[in-house]
C-alpha cells in the first residue's frame, strides 16, 4: 500500500530541512547588524564583525557560541561610534562673500554720514557743539521742521485714502479700461517728480489750462485756483505722485484674497461696506501699512516737489538745507540739519519695524 502524500513528502524533506536550519544557526548573521568599516575591524583587533543573530521565530537575538563574551558589546560601542555625526567643519567662505557687500555698505552709507556728522562740529576755532546749539535753538530750523513733518503726514493720509480707493475700484469693480488704468498708475512710479509738478503747473496755474477755461466761461479777469504757492499745493502734487506706492502693495494684497471668503461674507447678507471693512481691508492691513510708512519716509525727504513748486513761506528740511550748504555755503549748519534728517528718518523706520513685528506677533496668537 501506497503511504500518504504528505507523509512520503515529510519524510523525503526532513533531512534536507534540518542540514539548512543547522547551517543557518552556525551562520554568522551579517544582514542582522549595520557593516562596520575594516578599519574599525583592525582597530579592534579581530577580522570580522561579532553579530547578533535569530535562534527561532520571535525569538530575540544573542551571541554566537564562537564569539567570545567581551567582543559583542565592543561591536556595539564600535557601531554607536561609526553612527555618531561627525563634528561640524568650520567654513571660511560664507564670511568671504560677506565682505564685498559689506564693504559696499560702509563706502555708500556709513562713510558719507560719517563725515557728514564729522562735518558738523567744525567750528571756526576748531571743532565742538556750537554749530549743533546755534542751528537747533533757531527759528528757521523749528518752522522747516515743523512744516516737514506736518506736510509729510497729510500727504501719507492724502495716498493712503486716494490709493484705498482706486486699488478697491481696480480690484473689486470691473470695469472696461480697468487694465489700463492700472499701467497708467504703474508709468507714473518711473516718473521724476518735477515732472508731476510741471504738470500742476500747466493745468492749475496761474495760466494754466484750468485757470484759462474758466476765465473763457465766467469773463473774470483774475486766476480762481492759485493754491499751487501754498502748503496746499505741494501736497496735491505730493498726494498725486506717492499714491501708486499705496496702490500697487494693495493690488497684491486683494489677489491674495480668497473668492470664497467674500462670496460667503455676502452671501449672510452683509453689505459691501461691511465686506470691505470687516474682511477685505483687515487682511490687507500690512500692504497698507507698509505703503503707508514707505510715503511717510518718501514725503520726508521729497525735495524736487517742494523747489519746483515755488510755494511761498514753505520750507522744509531738505529745502533748508540746500539753502545753507548751497546758496549761503553753512557747511557745517547743512551738515546739522542733514544728520537731524537721517535721524528723523531712521526713527520712523525704526517705529514702524517694531510696531509691525508686535502686530504680527499680535495676530499670530
Amino acid at each position: 500500500m501506497r503511504p500518504p502524500r504528505w507523509t512520503r513528502w515529510s519524510g523525503c524533506c526532513s533531512p534536507i530541512r534540518r542540514v539548512y536550519s543547522s547551517r543557518r544557526r552556525s551562520a554568522p548573521n551579517h544582514w542582522l547588524a549595520p557593516p562596520i568599516p575594516p578599519s574599525v575591524h583592525r582597530k579592534r583587533g579581530h577580522e570580522g564583525p561579532a553579530v547578533p543573530r535569530r535562534t527561532a521565530k520571535g525569538a530575540g537575538p544573542h551571541r554566537d557560541p564562537s564569539v567570545r563574551g567581551g567582543q559583542m558589546s565592543t561591536v556595539l560601542e564600535v557601531s554607536q561610534a561609526a553612527a555618531a555625526p561627525p563634528a561640524p567643519e568650520r567654513h571660511w567662505r560664507p564670511v568671504v562673500w560677506t565682505l564685498p557687500p559689506l564693504l559696499v555698505v560702509l563706502a555708500i552709507a556709513v562713510y558719507p554720514i560719517a563725515r557728514v556728522l564729522a562735518e558738523s562740529t567744525v567750528t571756526p576755532s576748531g571743532r565742538g557743539t556750537g554749530v549743533w546749539a546755534d542751528t537747533l535753538t533757531s527759528a528757521a530750523f523749528r518752522n522747516a521742521l515743523w512744516r516737514t513733518v506736518s506736510i509729510a503726514v497729510a500727504s501719507t493720509a492724502g495716498c493712503l485714502l486716494l490709493g484705498t480707493f482706486l486699488a478697491v475700484v481696480l480690484a473689486f469693480v470691473p470695469f472696461p479700461g480697468s487694465a489700463l488704468v492700472g499701467r497708467l498708475i504703474d508709468t507714473v512710479l518711473t516718473l521724476p517728480s518735477f515732472l508731476v509738478t510741471l504738470a500742476f503747473t500747466f493745468l492749475y496755474g496761474t495760466a494754466g489750462a484750468v485757470n484759462a477755461l474758466i476765465t473763457e466761461i465766467t469773463g473774470r479777469t483774475t486766476p480762481v485756483l492759485d493754491f499751487l504757492g501754498t502748503p496746499l499745493g505741494v501736497i496735491a502734487a505730493e498726494t498725486t505722485f506717492f499714491t501708486p506706492f499705496v496702490v500697487r502693495p494693495l493690488l497684491a494684497a486683494f489677489a491674495q484674497l480668497p473668492r470664497e471668503q467674500l462670496d460667503v461674507a455676502a452671501s449672510l447678507g452683509a453689505s459691501p461696506w461691511r465686506v470691505l471693512r470687516q474682511v477685505v481691508l483687515p487682511e490687507a492691513w500690512p500692504a497698507l501699512a507698509a505703503g503707508g510708512s514707505l510715503v511717510l519716509l518718501l514725503t520726508l525727504n521729497e525735495f524736487g516737489i517742494v523747489l519746483f513748486t515755488g510755494a511761498k513761506g514753505v520750507l522744509t528740511l531738505p529745502a533748508l538745507i540746500y539753502t545753507r550748504g548751497i546758496v549761503t555755503f553753512d557747511l557745517p549748519g547743512a551738515a546739522v540739519l542733514a544728520s537731524v534728517q537721517v535721524a528723523l528718518s531712521l526713527t520712523l523706520y525704526t517705529a514702524y519695524r517694531v510696531v509691525f513685528a508686535r502686530f504680527t506677533a499680535a495676530r499670530g496668537r
